[in-house]
């Protein structure tokens, strides 16, 4: 079981930190990720590290304002996230596989670990 942390409510242009770990301090995975979802809408991939090497993949919407990292000592994966809009509004995902390909990356079918997900609102 994975946990997330660190949504609430911004001002457009502000930033956030969200963190995701896993309940029992082990979070081995190949791919950690996050994504996002909106009422009525599907899972959104927002950004994915590989644990080997740190490669990183974002999401066209966020790219050049978000950023994940992998915090190994923490055993934590981070999203950076800057210059906030409104449409960045949404629940925000944490998801681990351990048997992931990289063309799959952006299908949140292909991850077994999810978080319970943490609200981010971002308005005046």
């Amino acid at each position: 079981q994975l946990q997330a942390s660190g949504g609430g409510l911004v001002q457009p242009g502000g930033s956030l930190r969200l963190s995701c770990a896993a309940s029992d301090g082990t979070f081995n995975y190949r791919y950690a990720a996050w994504f996002r979802q909106t009422p009525g809408q599907e899972r959104e991939f927002v950004a994915a590290v590989k644990r080997s090497g740190g490669t990183t993949y974002y999401g066209d919407s966020v790219k050049g304002r978000f950023t994940i990292s992998r915090d190994s000592a923490k055993n934590t994966v981070i999203l950076q996230m800057n210059s906030l809009k409104p449409e960045d509004t949404a629940v925000y995902f944490c998801a681990a596989g351990s048997t992931i390909i990289t063309s799959n990356i952006y299908n949140p079918g292909a991850y077994h670990y999810w978080g319970p997900g943490t609200q981010v609102t971002v308005s005046s």
